[in-house]
């Protein structure tokens, strides 16, 4: 009786004529009872209308997530600008229509599709619901899946598309954002992910075909095609077998009485480093049993980022303390990202920046090739990349050993791209970052992968360790050789697009109408940048180059003519603000917006020739421009910005 009486009710609401006083929003109440299966969610909206809260209906119902290059993120729940199973479905109808477009072979190469270990009760929404989704689209259509029969590192999705040929690969993940929101991460048969115009294109094919076809949400194809294939054994055997090529001390490793702590933060990647200390020789690190398992509320951490260091580190830190291991080492939920701790002399943890672990980094990798380089290998032909907002070190140390160094656009779409280039150019590409702790050592994920870099930094601390040196102690000696470059990255919460805007307009425009800042206190500005605009101070013509986005040029393939074996000029990137500022005291700062949050976020830099030791001079001068970037650019006060807070 009680089951009637509710199909009653939902056919009552099916019908209704929807008189809320807004077209559209009654147009979009009635599409999504319609169109979604998910009885909680259905819920959701029925309550709303029920009770009559137009205002969040329409928040909910009458605009959609945008997809970008990082595909979907947002908050799970019910509506159009939420992850849930319907809006899943239409993102994955129109990535079918648009792979049908670009590949012939579609039918024949197949999609990979990975998820990590997020859910939340209320929507009935998980990554591992997500993905299944996902899947039966997909199957439903005669292409073939290959479906992770369990929750993966990110990088699994990549390596795996490259590895089995797919035409692209999906990741149901939301990385180290916080336990309500969920993504949908999209990787192109490259292995690098998508970059413009595939998302404008895909965002087309979606706003073409938003109601489920027939079998899109038959998530009962998962167990029953034959289509469906589970890469899991393989895909982990492949990556472990590939991880042999930057293992350089494998016997020494064995015999390494460091001990290692190792947090998974809640998420995939406690089975995964396990495996990859194994290979690598290591006996296995030990786990923080609070934070080992998955856990979709990350509940014991006020955020499941890492990159906030100590105080989120704090039982990882607890226990190795108690088990006597100097070395922390922290994955990301997804595990692609990666924090390092070092337990110092004074009794103090270190807690390395994703500047001072790419220092680290890029001298090991390096100093590795060199030992281990053929007779014939060419130090002009070695690469290593970071993105435009991360320190200059490897700039540094390129000038100074002779190989290439390269700069791109944040994010690791750009650097994932790029390397490919390079690859089919035949050229050996050793390492890569970003400063917001997204490491790649070697080539066989063309995005950041926490899973090696936690064990190469593991082989890194046993390997000094021998000569009686701590990875922060060869920090500094990175620094003395090269010239030290002191970084310091944070941001601020804007809730308030608008905002936003007029902040970074306010600089295009700062003292008269198109002109930018000459002083920033009492700082001089030599070059400005400005990557949202194409302006570029630098340059002969004031201009970066501006390539069409209507045709199917790759921007991080754009072939640009290095100067001092560094790549300095940047396409122009109109959907998000970034402006660097070059001063005349050696420091470099960028005022960007995040691409996923609420934030806008500083960095600053100050590079000093190695001949400049006097670090607490350097200090103090980045400290002071820091501040004058905050009070004279950003204005928190006025703008209502909020400062940045674990």
């Amino acid at each position: 009786m009680a089951e009637n009486a509710e199909g009653d009710l939902n056919s009552n609401l099916l019908h209704a004529p929807y008189r809320t006083g807004d077209p559209q929003l009654d147009t979009a109440i009635g599409q999504w009872l319609r169109w979604d299966k998910n009885p909680k969610t259905k819920e959701q909206i029925e309550n709303l209308l029920r009770n009559g809260m137009n205002k969040e209906l329409r928040d909910r119902l009458c605009c959609r997530m945008t997809f970008g290059t990082a595909g979907l993120r947002s908050a799970m729940g019910a509506g159009f600008c939420y992850i849930n199973d319907l809006t899943v479905i239409q993102s994955t109808q129109g990535m079918y229509k648009y792979l049908e477009k670009c590949f012939s072979d579609f039918k024949q190469r197949g999609l990979v599709v990975g998820y990590d270990t997020r859910g939340q009760v209320t929507s009935s929404c998980s990554s591992q619901r997500l993905a299944k989704l996902t899947a039966a689209v997909l199957l439903a259509k005669d292409v073939p899946v290959y479906l992770f029969s369990r929750y993966v590192p990110t990088p699994f999705v990549p390596y795996a598309v490259q590895e089995l040929k797919a035409v692209a690969g999906v990741m149901i993940t939301a990385s180290h954002n916080p336990k309500e929101d969920n993504g949908y991460k999209v990787y192109w048969e490259t292995g690098a992910q998508i970059t413009s115009p595939h998302d404008k294109e895909i965002l087309k094919c979606i706003e073409e075909c938003m109601e489920p076809w027939n079998g899109s949400w038959n998530d009962n194809l998962v167990d029953t095609s034959p289509l469906k294939k589970d890469p899991l054994q393989d895909i982990c055997k492949r990556y472990m077998e590939d991880l042999k090529k930057i293992c350089f001390y494998r016997e020494l490793n064995s015999k390494t009485t460091l001990k290692f702590v190792h947090t998974s933060f809640h998420g995939v990647g406690h089975d995964y480093v396990q495996l990859a200390f194994q290979t690598f020789g290591f006996k296995p690190p030990i786990p923080v049993p609070e934070q080992k398992d998955p856990d979709p509320d990350f509940s014991t951490v006020k955020c499941p980022n890492p990159e906030e260091g100590e105080s989120v580190l704090e039982l990882s830190l607890r226990l190795a303390e108690r088990e006597n291991a100097r070395v922390v080492l922290a994955t990301d939920p997804d595990a692609d990202r990666l924090a390092v701790a070092e337990l110092q002399e004074s009794g103090h943890w270190k807690v390395f920046t994703g500047n001072e672990l790419a220092a680290l980094f890029g001298w090991w990798m390096f100093d590795c090739w060199k030992k281990n380089k053929s007779t014939n290998a060419d130090v002009k032909n070695v690469y290593m990349l970071a993105t435009t907002v991360s320190s200059k070190i490897l700039k540094a140390i390129a000038l100074e050993e002779g190989f290439h160094f390269e700069e791109t656009l944040p994010g690791f779409k750009w650097i994932g791209s790029r390397i490919k280039n390079l690859l089919e150019s035949g050229k050996e590409v050793l390492f890569a970052f970003e400063e917001s702790i997204g490491f790649l050592c070697g080539t066989s994920v063309l995005d950041k992968d926490g899973v090696s870099a936690s064990v190469v930094v593991a082989e890194m601390a046993s390997y000094l360790e021998t000569t009686n040196v701590t990875l922060n102690q060869q920090l500094i000696k990175v620094y003395e050789q090269y010239g030290y470059h002191m970084s310091k990255t944070s941001y601020f919460l804007c809730y308030d697009p608008p905002t936003i805007k007029n902040i970074f307009e306010r600089l295009r425009n700062f003292d008269s109408p198109k002109e930018y800042p000459k002083f920033c206190g009492e700082f001089v500005i030599l070059h400005i940048r400005d990557v949202t605009t194409g302006y570029d101070s630098s340059q002969p013509n004031k201009k970066s180059p501006c390539p069409d986005f209507g045709s199917n040029i790759d921007l991080a393939g754009l072939l640009l003519k290095p100067r001092d074996d560094v790549r300095k000029v940047l396409p122009v990137s109109k959907n998000s603000q970034m402006i660097t500022f070059t001063f005349q005291n050696g420091c470099v700062a960028t005022l960007r917006t995040s691409g996923t949050e609420p934030k806008i976020k500083y960095y600053a830099e100050m590079c000093a020739p190695p001949d400049q030791s006097d670090i607490t001079f350097l200090e103090e001068e980045l400290k002071k421009l820091i501040e004058a970037l905050i009070e004279n650019f950003l204005e928190p006060s006025k703008n209502g910005l909020i400062w940045r807070s674990v």
